[in-house]
């Protein structure tokens, strides 16, 4: 992964835009991403990261996100550690873990509080459907986000698409369909960056 940033222990930018967060950047930033992501964070971590913060370019969100996957645990707290750590060391990735983390944990606190009180309201329930609802979009949206890029990279995109007819369609498990899919993949991106060597 291509490391752009050059001053790690400030918040300045860099000539392509990117701006290197401190650990306070960091965990404000996903002190806000974890109070507004309604639905889990993953769909809104690419807009915060890439589009309204610049701490990343598109692709090294993806390539970020493709290793956080790949990782036990959730996605978007593997982000978190793992954006920290490259930017702040251990002090960035603790500071992002509890920005992320710190926000939503005292409102489903809360919440599992009054749910058990009023499960039973038929209105509650409406309410969860439509939360459900609202969380696909947000993936969905996410996920068309990512893909779109790959119409550049034919190789990626039929890695891609492997992965989401054997995960979605064939039903395999991640773990397997990862172990077989990442060696393929990192083979066609050495193929292709050494045609673009030879080219030039």
């Amino acid at each position: 992964m291509k490391q752009s940033i050059s001053s790690p222990a400030t918040g300045h930018g860099t000539d392509d835009g990117l701006h290197t967060p401190t650990v306070r950047d960091l965990f404000v930033g996903f002190l806000g991403l974890g109070f507004t992501s309604f639905g889990g964070a993953l769909p809104l971590a690419r807009r915060t990261i890439v589009e309204q913060r610049r701490w990343l370019t598109a692709s090294e969100f993806t390539d970020l996100l493709g290793l956080c996957q790949f990782l036990p645990g959730g996605n978007v707290i593997n982000l978190s550690v793992a954006l920290g750590m490259r930017f702040q060391g251990w002090r960035g990735a603790l500071a992002g873990i509890l920005g992320l983390i710190a926000g939503p944990s005292l409102v489903v606190i809360g919440l599992g509080v009054l749910y058990e009180r009023t499960q039973d309201d038929p209105h509650v329930r409406h309410l969860f459907v439509g939360l459900a609802a609202a969380a696909a979009g947000l993936l969905v949206s996410m996920a068309l986000k990512i893909v779109l890029p790959l119409r550049r990279d034919p190789a990626a995109a039929v890695v891609a698409a492997l992965g989401f007819v054997a995960i979605a369609v064939l039903r395999t498990p991640l773990l397997p369909t990862m172990l077989v899919l990442t060696p393929v993949g990192i083979a066609l991106a050495a193929r292709a960056a050494r045609k673009e060597g030879g080219s030039r």
